[in-house]
């Protein structure tokens, strides 16, 4: 049936605009007048039939007047003058407009005016153009209640504006939740180690001309305790905690940090300097001092800061931080609790230690390391039981490398575990060439256990080398079963069922040796040097020793005191019970070469202790400051 045109409202004088543009005006204008007096139905009066281009045109104009009613978008129509011209059903909704400002003739300012009066539209997102045809450009609005609306303006040759409307808030608060995530870290909500290169650049680009910035390495000491000890669970916990105080203690205009783990840092803005990062570094220390709650447990902790001022000590984010954490190591070195700015001797410091690294790292594969030995005595006889593999590294340039200075750069870059596996299948092969009453013994890094592969690699070198398992014998410190200690007992005790040797070492030099006595049943007892050396005057020392034996028996395990080194030394061990020694008194480690013919002949020779430079009767054939200095 023939649709019929509706009769349109009149027009507030104004500029003309397309045909079909006021048409389509007039008929949503018809159909919002019939809606408002009760009209059961939107579709557009039929008209009269006339012609079959009217029929033609109606139809066109009915399907594009069903398109708009029901597009799940918005749409705007205004003239030249910002005048409404047409605006759909889900433009009116989505802005909460009365039906007064939907009507064609509408001005734009006053659909503005009433969003302001309402309250319900805050600033424009963003107003820029964007990339989009000459003509159009793309906005973003917020409503007070959140809501976003996405707005794409195009501009027609008559000057009339069409804007598509749409709602994107689900999209547009995911992009700020990413957004977010992107420069913050998940537990504490600081920002993340992204977001500080990006803010030392920002401020240090826009900080006026003579003013400093600080920035503030933090590093928490003990905090590995907490979380071996009560998991790691509680040590998120006391990460959120340390976060809340680090807040508390800054300005609002300094930005705080974490740069993963327990290592924080904290960027100082436009205050005086030296002055401003000593106050806050100390209010810091002061305040992480302070008992944190976890569960119920009173727990105590510390930090360590290190500071690097902008420009002095560099003028990038990458330098700062470089120069700062150098700053933070010494602090840490010389005890924890400690503030130490940077100073250029440390950066020369490190140049070094990183060319040492770089070294290291190929010293494995160039074949730079040797094993030297030291051999172990059973007492009284003295009869030789076997010797311990020390590791000894021999650089092209640097010479002689003292292992105190490469031991512990290669368990804080991990490569102790390949250089362990590989002391470990040479001292099985070594020893293989002894008589079968020798024992070799091997030193076990932590970071072995850690990395899941230590009993795999001792099976290993004892198949390949037909070492004879109770041949072998592992020293590891109590420091091994401090972390994941249920882990570190479930391989020792597979090692000890296959027949390997366990014994524990620097007994009595940290906290808790007794206890772990009584969980694993160590073969072995070597008491530390740092109780044989005064041995001879100090009460308190032949006390520690005599217990120690004493328990040892007790407890059916075996006790070597290391670190003798004269006769009188010696006397005074064996007087306390002690079942083997070593040290300089009877050799200097030495290459497998000269050890080899000793350990074949099985007793040792008389003792003079090596204190004459022409003594050439026993194992000790170099003076005793030779031996020291070896």
């Amino acid at each position: 049936m023939p649709v019929r045109h509706p009769r349109s409202l009149p027009l507030r004088p104004q500029r003309p605009v397309a045909s079909g543009a006021l048409r389509l005006g007039r008929t949503l204008r018809g159909m919002h007048r019939r809606d408002t007096a009760g009209a059961t139905s939107t579709a557009p009066a039929r008209l009269k039939p006339s012609t079959a281009e009217t029929d033609a045109s109606a139809l066109r104009l009915s399907l594009v007047t069903a398109a708009l009613t029901h597009l799940s978008q918005g749409v705007s129509v205004f003239d030249s003058d910002d005048r409404l011209v047409v605006m759909n059903p889900r433009c009116v909704a989505l802005w909460g407009l009365p039906i007064r400002l939907a009507r064609p003739g509408t001005p734009l300012a006053d659909v503005l005016q009433h969003q302001r009066d309402a309250k319900r539209i805050a600033l424009p997102v963003t107003g820029s153009e964007t990339d989009a045809p000459a003509g159009a450009r793309r906005e973003l609005w917020q409503h007070t209640e959140g809501t976003v609306i996405e707005v794409d303006i195009s501009r027609l040759p008559t000057g009339a504006r069409v804007a598509l409307h749409r709602d994107i808030t689900a999209q547009w608060q995911a992009e700020q939740r990413l957004a977010h995530l992107a420069c913050h870290d998940v537990l504490t909500n600081l920002y993340n180690r992204s977001a500080l290169e990006t803010e030392v650049a920002t401020h240090l680009s826009n900080a006026p001309a003579g003013s400093e910035q600080a920035l503030l390495t933090l590093d928490l000491d003990r905090f590995k305790y907490v979380n071996d000890t009560l998991g790691h669970g509680a040590g998120d916990r006391l990460l959120t905690q340390v976060a809340e105080r680090l807040r508390d203690c800054v300005r609002d205009s300094d930005v705080v940090v974490r740069m993963g783990g327990d290592e924080f840092a904290i960027l100082q803005c436009n205050a005086p300097q030296p002055l401003g990062a000593t106050s806050l570094a100390r209010r810091l220390i002061d305040t992480l001092c302070a008992p944190f709650h976890l569960d119920g447990h009173p727990v105590v902790i510390g930090a360590s800061v290190g500071v690097a001022i902008a420009p002095w000590d560099g003028e990038t984010a990458e330098v700062l931080l470089q120069h700062a954490d150098l700053a933070l190591y010494r602090a840490k070195a010389e005890g924890g609790n400690q503030l130490r700015f940077f100073e250029p001797h440390m950066d020369t410091g490190q140049q070094q230690r990183l060319l040492l690294e770089a070294d290291l790292r190929g010293a494995l594969e160039r074949g730079e390391f040797e094993l030297a030995y030291q051999l172990q005595v059973a007492v009284p006889g003295p009869v030789y039981t076997g010797a311990e593999a020390l590791i000894r590294w021999n650089h092209p340039t640097r010479g002689r490398v003292s292992p105190v200075d490469f031991i512990p750069l290669a368990e804080e870059t991990g490569l102790i575990v390949a250089i362990g596996r590989w002391v470990l299948l040479q001292a099985c092969r070594d020893a293989a060439a002894w008589p079968s009453s020798m024992r070799v013994s091997v030193n076990a890094s932590p970071l072995q256990f850690k990395s899941r592969t230590l009993v795999q690699d001792v099976f290993d070198a004892l198949r390949d080398t037909g070492l004879a398992a109770d041949r072998l014998v592992l020293e590891i410190t109590e420091t091994v079963l401090m972390h994941d200690t249920a882990h570190s007992l479930s391989l020792l005790n597979t090692l000890r069922e296959r027949g390997v040797r366990i014994a524990m070492d620097d007994f009595g030099t940290g906290y808790s040796s007794l206890g772990y006595l009584r969980r694993f049943p160590f073969d072995k007892i070597k008491i530390d040097r740092s109780f044989v050396r005064d041995i001879e005057n100090s009460p308190d020392a032949q006390a520690i020793v005599r217990a120690v034996t004493g328990l040892g028996r007790s407890l059916g395990m075996a006790t070597i005191v290391e670190g003798v080194e004269t006769a009188a030394q010696l006397a005074a061990v064996c007087a306390e019970g002690c079942d083997e020694v070593q040290g300089f008194l009877f050799s200097v480690p030495s290459p497998v070469e000269q050890i080899l013919p000793l350990l074949k002949r099985g007793r040792s020779l008389p003792i003079c202790g090596g204190l004459s430079a022409a003594c050439t009767g026993c194992v000790g054939q170099a003076p005793m400051a030779e031996a020291r200095a070896a």
